[in-house]
């Protein structure tokens, strides 16, 4: 008779199957994102090399219309010094400040996230980014002048191509060498949408929560609280293995938002439901008034942090 299976090892064979990833954030609640293909990120990577080739093309007419008197091949290796140094901060910047996103992913709907569940560091972005020269642009560029290069060099040239590929053909978060080295992986972006049935019952007068409470959540972590939720309604009973993790939750939750008034293990279930209610009635006040926020950082769906950010 077979084994029966533990959770986890259901949670690794589904995700193996599946080509999702399971990233447990500090809240302990998992949340499952698709891993994004390779034909997607090939599809935002062409839309970036496109976005950053359209920059320094234009920075470099701009030069040539001024008295430099540029020739045609002085102005190929501005272009090109151009579009080197746009390159990698446009990269940069925008995975910083847009929350794992430049133009091109955002076309595409992905997203870099940190394997480890916590929120994209400067070093791991910085990382990935400074990687991708060495992984894609220096390669490609050698492609164009293989014809130039010996023969050595083009064997050199194409067995790294093909540790490139393999690399990321070879693991079940399709990493290339430098989200390996940044602990980071591309996604499909998730819709961060609140169902509107679960908070309809009302507020749980039994829990209060002050302004300075609901300060530190944005939709993207109440989606992750309603996937618990909804497993766990008021109306049912909750399963024995499920009460340790609601316990856990809860009180992660409340270390965080500073909420000091003791929560009964019987009664968790009913603070997280309190909580998700209240913190989602906040979040729909503030974005009336023009502060819309994702994530915990305050960022709004463009990425940029909201004017009402404490």
């Amino acid at each position: 008779m077979a084994r029966a299976k533990t959770p986890a090892e259901a949670a690794r064979q589904y995700e193996k199957a599946q080509r999702f990833s399971i990233l447990t954030p500090p809240e302990g609640v998992p949340i499952h994102f698709e891993v994004a293909s390779l034909m997607a990120r090939m599809g935002a990577q062409i839309a970036d090399i496109l976005i950053t080739a359209f920059g320094a093309l234009a920075l470099t007419l701009v030069i040539a219309l001024l008295p430099f008197n540029l020739g045609g091949s002085a102005a190929g290796i501005l272009f090109a010094l151009l579009t080197l140094f746009i390159r990698a901060p446009y990269y940069i910047m925008a995975e910083l400040f847009w929350n794992g996103q430049t133009l091109g992913k955002r076309l595409t709907g992905l997203r870099v996230l940190s394997a480890d569940g916590r929120g994209l560091t400067t070093h791991g972005v910085v990382a990935r980014n400074i990687m991708k020269e060495v992984e894609v642009f220096i390669p490609g560029t050698m492609v164009l002048a293989a014809s130039q290069m010996g023969l050595f060099w083009n064997i050199v040239l194409l067995a790294w191509i093909a540790i490139l590929l393999i690399v990321p053909l070879t693991n079940k978060r399709r990493q290339r060498l430098g989200d390996i080295l940044a602990n980071t992986y591309v996604a499909r972006q998730p819709k961060t949408l609140l169902m509107p049935d679960l908070s309809s019952a009302g507020p749980d007068e039994e829990f209060v929560f002050s302004a300075s409470h609901l300060e530190h959540y944005g939709r993207f972590e109440l989606q992750t609280l309603e996937t618990l939720l909804r497993a766990n309604p008021l109306d049912k009973p909750v399963k024995a293995d499920m009460r340790k993790t609601l316990v856990e939750v809860a009180a992660q939750i409340r270390k965080k938002i500073g909420f000091d008034e003791p929560v009964p293990d019987e009664r968790v279930l009913a603070f997280l439901h309190a909580f998700y209610t209240a913190q989602r009635a906040y979040l729909e006040q503030r974005q009336l008034f023009g502060d819309v926020r994702d994530d915990k950082h305050h960022r709004d769906e463009s990425g940029q942090k909201t004017k009402n950010n404490h």
